[in-house]
């Protein structure tokens, strides 16, 4: 690294590989503060919406809007299935059966992806447009792209949350279900929200990943240890810590790149992970619970 242009160029970079995993991360987390267990299903979620992405676009000429549609309504119908079918009938189990389901269910997509797919590389059909310079600090416009419908999504996301009837329920079946319940609230109809907001935000990630790299049955896997992290660092069932965490994150892996190399740097997901939960188990934004 050789001056403070190269440094300014990771900081863009992690900003929005940041920018995306908090689409992950924010899927997990509320998927633990409602839902109350980490869905590991997420990332092979992922994996599908960005294969059917890229699919439907090379079949549907070139269009990748089209390909984005039929991947969000594949994963909302997926996501929405996997609560119906499987995670609702666990409610009354511990947490950790919903969390080895959701397991088996990552698997069983990524087995299944791979019987039909193989190991080959897609590439979405993207245009090639020559990056800005700003006295060094090179912006592709993909990225400024990217970066902008990850921002318009969250914010959609929090909007939903915090300022809409539905999001006071969703946040009061998270705080007490019980209680929720007693106070008339259907948990059923703020479930199947949660679980299609997760499908949502799962198929936007893929995408984005795919359009950055390539299209791989590894591609969600790639992507979720960072999320876990970014989610765990910024506070268990804290949407926005989550977020603001994971852009963290994705600037500090960048940054770390001169020093740890590219294939290295997810090792300081790892490293986040294990400080965090001897640290400040809570994570940075979230509060510590009381067992009673």
């Amino acid at each position: 690294m050789s001056n403070l242009a190269d440094y300014l160029n990771l900081v863009v970079s992690g900003a929005v590989q940041g920018m995306i995993i908090a689409l992950a991360a924010l899927a997990i987390s509320l998927s633990f503060a409602v839902a109350r267990f980490p869905n590991a299903a997420t990332g092979d979620i992922m994996t599908l919406g960005a294969y059917t992405a890229v699919i439907v676009q090379a079949a549907a000429t070139g269009s990748l809007l089209a390909g984005s549609i039929a991947a969000m309504l594949v994963t909302v119908a997926l996501s929405v299935a996997s609560y119906l079918l499987v995670f609702r009938k666990l409610a009354d189990r511990p947490l950790v059966t919903s969390l080895i389901a959701s397991i088996g269910i990552a698997f069983f997509l990524r087995s299944t992806l791979t019987l039909f797919l193989g190991f080959d590389q897609y590439v979405f059909r993207v245009p090639i447009m020559r990056g800005i310079n700003f006295s060094g600090v090179r912006i592709l416009p993909i990225d400024l792209w990217l970066a902008s419908i990850s921002a318009t999504v969250l914010a959609g996301v929090f909007a939903l949350l915090f300022l809409t009837p539905l999001g006071r329920r969703m946040r009061a079946v998270a705080a007490d279900s019980n209680l929720a319940r007693a106070s008339g609230i259907r948990s059923g109809q703020v479930m199947i929200t949660l679980w299609a907001i997760v499908g949502l935000l799962s198929a936007i990630a893929g995408i984005m990943v795919g359009i950055k790299t390539v299209v791989t049955p590894e591609l969600g896997w790639d992507l979720l240890l960072p999320a876990f992290a970014a989610a765990i660092l910024g506070g268990i069932g804290s949407p926005v810590g989550a977020v603001l965490a994971a852009i963290g994150l994705g600037i500090v892996q960048e940054l770390s790149t001169p020093l740890v190399g590219f294939t290295y740097k997810i090792a300081l997901s790892f490293v986040a992970l294990i400080a965090v939960l001897i640290i400040r188990p809570q994570g940075l934004f979230g509060q510590a619970e009381r067992v009673r």
